[in-house]
């Protein structure tokens, strides 16, 4: 395949000479790491400000859920476009102007809590304006990592280790929040956050392109080619419409159906602390799993992910199967490793096989169709657990999960992949 990163040919240097793995860590790399850790850590604590507030007003389960929607629609639907938008302009500048963003949104939500005059709509809108400075702004992440780190890899590693401990801490730091200042302390937090992130933007300087990297941002093509373009980008590249395709079996019987299914499971069984257990030993599985992907290098990194996936199919199956609390953590624990494992092994794919000019247009494809799977998913798990009962239906995703696992397995151009810092300089297979 054409386009591939001139960092990934750095790492290897001569063809017959083993990489040694260049370090993760620059002053730039730290600062994008920062910003991305901290907004990590405010948007964990969304839900549970949102949660937590909206009830606190009179409102039910149906308009958290309503917010929350506005954010996950928005996104979905404007993604792609951002993703256009992120490689016609200057990607730091867009990522600045969507913290800023939502910087005010979050201030203007928590003056609304503060205040007590609370309005669903309103919560709505701001949810809707976040929504789309999310799609403005995560297009260009895939991008930045390639740009600031030579070890793409180790990057996304670190990163995702840092999304896990955020999905740990968050929820956590949130109740405290609520329990000493109220919702809107939380959605302050939040702003402040972005304000954080913002600042490392700013500070961070993003070298140039290298030459095989393609032109400069500026186009001279139109919005519409430049969509059109990135569509033909991403339906050439079998591995990478074919994982998408198989992922969106993934988000519709596994991953949809667990989330909610579990909750309600253990919570209905055992109670809310061992779900919270069950909720820690996922995280830090998932700690484990970035770990993981920080010290190994397979050469065929999908097939490896792959094979890495197969754990998460213990996650559902425990808790369908109806194992005891100390089961249905180490379920939990696996499912973390194998499914942080494949994360990393998939975004470094992305991110060092695809032209750096169509990356952003080729990672909104990637968010946008997931997300877009997973709603129906979580929809159909209700009136399948009462068909089927819940704990079928989470046995039938445990099944699932490894008839995926045997799916990505089972495409050449998936499993047979090459990492793009282990192939001559000549390029590779398409």
């Amino acid at each position: 395949m054409t386009g591939t990163s001139s960092h990934a040919d750095r790492a290897v240097g001569d063809q017959g000479r083993k990489p040694t793995g260049p370090a993760v860590w620059s002053r730039d790399f730290g600062l994008f790491f920062a910003a991305r850790a901290v907004a990590g850590l405010g948007d964990t604590m969304l839900p549970v400000a949102l949660a937590a507030g909206l009830l606190q007003h009179g409102y039910g389960a149906g308009a958290v859920g309503l917010a929350m929607a506005a954010t996950a629609a928005a996104f979905a639907g404007f993604v792609v476009f951002g993703g256009v938008i992120a490689d016609r302009f200057d990607t730091r500048r867009l990522m600045i102007g969507a913290d800023l963003v939502r910087v005010g949104t979050q201030a203007l939500a928590a003056t609304l809590f503060f205040s007590g005059h609370v309005v669903l709509w309103q919560i709505c809108a701001i949810g809707f304006t976040n929504g789309v400075a999310g799609a403005l702004f995560q297009p260009g992440v895939a991008s930045t990592v390639r740009r600031l780190a030579d070890d793409v890899q180790g990057a996304n590693g670190v990163i995702r280790v840092a999304e896990a401990c955020a999905q740990l801490a968050g929820p956590a730091v949130a109740g405290v929040l609520v329990g000493f200042a109220s919702p809107g302390g939380v959605f302050a937090t939040h702003a402040t956050t972005y304000a954080v992130s913002a600042l490392c933007l700013l500070l961070l300087r993003l070298p140039p392109r290298a030459p095989d990297d393609g032109p400069a941002p500026h186009r001279v093509s139109t919005f519409g080619a430049d969509l059109v373009e990135g569509w033909r980008e991403f339906r050439s590249r079998t591995w990478l419409w074919g994982v998408i395709a198989i992922w969106g079996l993934y988000m519709i019987a596994v991953s949809g159906p667990t989330v909610p299914l579990v909750a309600t499971e253990v919570v209905q069984e055992h109670g809310p602390r061992a779900y919270g257990l069950v909720n820690s030993a996922l995280g830090a599985g998932t700690v484990i799993g970035g770990l993981l992907a920080l010290r190994l290098r397979p050469r065929r990194m999908l097939r490896a992910g792959a094979i890495a996936l197969v754990g998460f199919g213990a996650f559902p199956a425990s808790v369908g199967a109806g194992l005891g609390v100390p089961a249905m953590a180490a379920g939990a624990a696996v499912a973390g490793v194998g499914m942080a494992f494949w994360s990393v092994m998939w975004s470094t794919s992305v991110q060092t096989q695809v032209p750096a000019e169509a990356l952003n247009r080729i990672h909104a494809y990637d968010v946008a169709g997931p997300l877009a799977l997973m709603p129906v998913g979580q929809a159909l798990a209700g009136p399948s657990a009462a068909v089927l009962g819940a704990d079928h239906v989470l046995l039938v995703a445990g099944a699932t999960s490894l008839v995926v696992c045997a799916a990505l397995l089972s495409v050449p151009a998936i499993r047979d992949l090459v990492r793009a810092d282990a192939r001559p300089r000549t390029g590779g297979p398409a």
